[in-house]
């Protein structure tokens, strides 16, 4: 009986949803939870801000950072002296996001698992990731509030301030390890972690890793940001091992050769040697994914280096580039959790970017245009 259900499922489908994913195969082989992430959620504040607010606290046009004392002051203040706007963010729960949203159904392909406080910013992403279509299953506590994270922008640029807060918290032993997430946990076929979450939970990364390279499953790791490279280098470099996917940008790229004294500024050759570094898993080569901006995104798979055109697209009509990186994984974990060519996850991951970058904060349209 079982067998008839997706049929009767297909005929229900609108006549006008079937002329709109003309070439979409049936999604019939992606079940619920097959695409797991784990990392900060954070509720993202942004706006477009003036100099004067980010020489005053002393950020950077192009820049994301953890904030520090000094900065507590800016999350109220952005508030209070701009327009803002509120999204469901932190860099791992927002390539889930994109990735579902990519995909569109089955819903819950992708679960994510972090934590919050028990407060209203909470409650907020709570209701943001069900609107996603995403299965996020929450560590909730309330020693910690809500993390957040402020998008200044100014022009093109955006320079990100995180206040982890509740998103520091999380806790192996009190979620991770708990019986009915760990099940979650080996649903999946493909798992991906932002480098962010180095800085927070390095056990519970490498008892996902682990469990990715034991059962031959992809694990998926960013770089995320210069910080990473240089001051977590020996939590990244544990992680390393396991990584089947690597991400990043430039900036990240060149500051992870720098850290690990590669003698090069190159893209491409540090995307070699990055491929080469000690792998566990060795039926699978490393593939490196780098990004760079709107220069071709360079992507070492088996022994040679590919570089893929992104999108064009006028000046005019980039609205913010927060999220722009997000969104590339995304892209790039709809198609490779089924299984698609890397180039096709290449494809995905450019038009995601693309669409992203002409809206505020990472938000996108009702269904994606894309086959």
């Amino acid at each position: 009986m079982a067998s008839e259900e997706p049929k009767a499922k297909k005929q229900k489908l609108s006549e006008e949803e079937k002329t709109e994913r003309p070439s979409k195969k049936a999604p019939a082989k992606l079940s619920p939870n097959s695409l797991f992430g784990m990392g900060n959620p954070l509720l993202d504040i942004s706006a477009v801000v003036d100099k004067d607010f980010l020489d005053k606290y002393t950020l950077k046009p192009n820049d994301q950072i953890l904030a520090e004392d000094k900065h507590k002051a800016l999350f109220e203040e952005i508030v209070k002296k701009f327009k803002v706007e509120y999204h469901a963010g932190g860099a791992t729960q927002n390539s889930i996001k994109i990735a579902q949203w990519m995909i569109q159904e089955p819903h819950n392909v992708g679960t994510f698992f972090g934590c919050i406080g028990k407060d209203k910013f909470g409650g907020i992403l709570k209701q943001k990731s069900e609107e996603a279509h995403i299965d996020a299953r929450y560590y909730e506590q309330d020693e910690e509030p809500t993390g957040t994270c402020a998008a200044c922008i100014t022009g093109d640029n955006r320079s990100l301030v995180a206040n982890l807060a509740a998103a520091n918290c999380y806790k192996k032993d009190k979620h991770l390890d708990l019986e009915e997430n760990w099940k979650l946990v080996e649903k999946a076929k493909v798992y991906y972690i932002a480098g962010f979450f180095l800085t927070v939970s390095l056990e519970s990364i490498l008892k996902v890793a682990k469990n990715a390279s034991e059962n031959n499953k992809l694990f998926c790791l960013n770089l995320s940001a210069p910080f990473i490279c240089q001051f977590f280098k020996d939590n990244l470099m544990q992680v390393m091992p396991y990584v089947d996917v690597l991400f990043g940008n430039e900036t990240e790229a060149v500051a992870f050769a720098e850290a690990q004294d590669f003698e090069t500024k190159d893209i491409k050759e540090i995307a070699k040697k990055a491929q080469a570094l000690s792998k566990v898993n060795t039926k699978r080569q490393r593939i490196v994914v780098f990004t760079q901006g709107k220069d071709d995104t360079a992507m070492a798979m088996s022994d040679k280096i590919e570089t893929f055109p992104v999108l064009k697209i006028d000046p005019e009509d980039i609205v913010d580039t927060n999220g722009a990186g997000d969104a590339f994984v995304g892209g790039f974990l709809s198609e490779l959790v089924q299984e698609k060519p890397l180039d096709q996850c290449v494809k995905a991951a450019h038009y995601a970017a693309n669409v992203i970058i002409r809206r505020a904060g990472c938000t996108f349209p009702e269904k994606p245009d894309f086959n």
